[in-house]
């Protein structure tokens, strides 16, 4: 199947993660996918929303914006107009309860960990690369917590990685951009832990619907790509000139920093 970008129906776009963006974030990280590029960073305060308190457990937030230059057309800054646009919302949310699936929130106490992702650059799948590329932050984030003492290392239960497939008549198509996205029949999200557990399917047909053994073909070649992305993770981990330390849990491997 012959694509745009000349990769195989199965190829995921170059990634690249580049570490300890941010001096003053807990964890941070520059997730790269083809042209597409987020940057993410995650730090905790003390406090829990109000739903929250005095129960002895944390909570994960986050937020998603596309800057100004990240699309062709200048996409305005939410604060200029002052008004949150409903795709942030929904995509900050998406990250929050994916994140929040591979956390074990009563292990953080009454604190909140924020993680913020702004795209820089957006050529499709800018909300599975947001995923993926505020897992790398936590996960830099949690090492540095457990090094220190602060929180244990077993804080984090799973690796954590989304992807984008997209169906064709010839069948699906792994990691869409954005051409690609505006010409396939199908367009699925999937975010995944590194061991193979769902943790959320966003999907929709843009014409006629198709068959569930379509979907089950997506979601084996998602898992495929999800696993390369948790295990580059680990690779540019490896190789980032910050402390290491801890266990960097690639699914239900322990890997020692």
């Amino acid at each position: 199947m012959e694509r745009m970008d000349g990769r195989a129906f199965d190829q995921v776009r170059p990634i690249k993660i580049t570490y300890g963006i941010y001096g003053n974030a807990q964890g941070s990280a520059l997730f790269e996918l083809g042209n597409t590029r987020v940057l993410c960073s995650v730090m905790l305060q003390d406090g829990v929303p109000q739903f929250l308190r005095g129960m002895g457990r944390g909570w994960l937030t986050a937020e998603y914006t596309l800057l100004p230059a990240s699309t062709l057309t200048r996409t305005p800054r939410e604060a200029a107009i002052m008004k949150r646009n409903s795709r942030s919302i929904e995509i900050s949310r998406l990250i929050g309860r994916s994140l929040r699936s591979v956390i074990d929130l009563k292990k953080l106490g009454e604190r909140t960990i924020y993680i913020d992702c702004d795209v820089l650059q957006a050529d499709g799948g800018t909300r599975t690369a947001a995923i993926s590329g505020s897992y790398c932050a936590l996960r830099s984030a949690a090492t540095k917590w457990a090094q220190e003492g602060f929180l244990p290392d077993d804080l984090l239960t799973d690796t954590l990685g989304a992807i984008s497939v997209g169906w064709t008549s010839e069948g699906p198509l792994l990691d869409i951009n954005f051409k690609e996205d505006c010409k396939v029949d199908a367009d699925f999200n999937f975010v995944m832990t590194g061991s193979g557990a769902m943790v959320e399917v966003q999907g929709a047909t843009e014409a006629k619907p198709i068959s569930w053994e379509a979907v089950e073909k997506m979601h084996l070649l998602a898992f495929k790509g999800i696993k390369e992305i948790c295990s580059k993770t680990v690779q540019e981990y490896e190789k980032s000139p910050r402390p290491k330390g801890g266990i960097f849990s690639l699914g239900q491997r322990g890997i020692q920093l």
